[in-house]
């Protein structure tokens, strides 16, 4: 599976330009690492990651700067924040790289209940440190951002540019939802599941942050959903999605994962939401 985590464009296989490392302050010696879609590299003390929006990034990495910053200065530190870092003319973007603070000792947790308890903690602070959304006025972007509105019933249903049995499969899930509530929008992290690491003293810590005005149990849906198609969770996880808000907020999160997905398994998304399916 590549990073779903939020991009503005397809980005091939690039490597930061000259310029890029200097506005950044980093050697030209690159190490390849996992996320952004394999383009992500290891350069000095930071992460380079390609593909973003810089007026995404110039409104949301401030305000996420500022609570890595308070999160890391606490006396019990519970979940962390990948600090965001600004190139050195105080751009948050340079030719569409961003840069993050690098954690030594740190791995990847695919562990379900971890993962999904990090998002929990990580939503409680993003709630009090975020009152509005700042990308109210952004047009949508890339196709996360349209499947992401064709699953809250934001965006055109018109499915015509999508493969045959991936718009089957969308408008079958279209069909089941409701209006029924499932909790208020936040600031939540769209993409969870392969984007937390434990530091080197086993404290959660947030990566590749995908941002979305959506409920928590949409992002929690989403999550859970990546857990169990791509990282080997448990598929009875899907029981507790069959029935009332719960069964809403994973029917959003599989379409948005199959009206995103480049080239889906559709038999993989199908045998993994049948109980959602069914209502079962």
């Amino acid at each position: 599976m590549t990073s779903t985590a939020h991009r503005t464009t397809e980005v091939e296989h690039v490597i930061p330009s000259d310029h890029v490392l200097d506005l950044f302050a980093v050697p030209g010696d690159l190490r390849p690492l996992p996320g952004g879609w394999g383009n992500s590299v290891l350069a000095g003390d930071l992460v380079l990651s390609p593909g973003r929006d810089r007026s995404i990034a110039d409104r949301l990495s401030p305000r996420l700067a500022r609570l890595a910053v308070g999160l890391d200065t606490r006396p019990r530190r519970d979940v962390r924040i990948a600090m965001p870092i600004p190139a050195r003319d105080g751009s948050w973007v340079v030719e569409g790289w961003s840069a993050s603070r690098y954690e030594p000792g740190s791995r990847t947790c695919t562990d379900a209940a971890v993962v999904r308890a990090t998002g929990s903690l990580l939503h409680a602070e993003l709630a009090l440190a975020v009152g509005e959304w700042p990308l109210a006025d952004a047009e949508p972007r890339s196709r996360w951002d349209r499947a992401e509105r064709v699953a809250f019933g934001t965006g055109s249903t018109d499915l015509g540019e999508y493969l045959a049995g991936q718009a089957e499969l969308a408008r079958e899930l279209l069909g089941l939802r409701t209006d029924e509530a499932f909790g208020a929008n936040q600031l939540v992290h769209g993409d969870l599941a392969g984007n937390v690491l434990l530091d080197a003293a086993d404290v959660p810590v947030v990566i590749d942050f995908a941002p979305y005005w959506r409920p928590v149990r949409w992002s929690d849906a989403v999550c859970v959903l990546d857990l169990v198609m791509w990282f080997g969770a448990d598929p009875a996880l899907l029981t507790d999605w069959t029935f009332g808000a719960s069964r809403q907020a994973m029917l959003r999160a599989a379409i948005f994962r199959v009206l995103s997905d480049l080239d889906p398994d559709l038999g993989r998304y199908r045998r993994t939401l049948q109980p959602v399916l069914s209502g079962q």
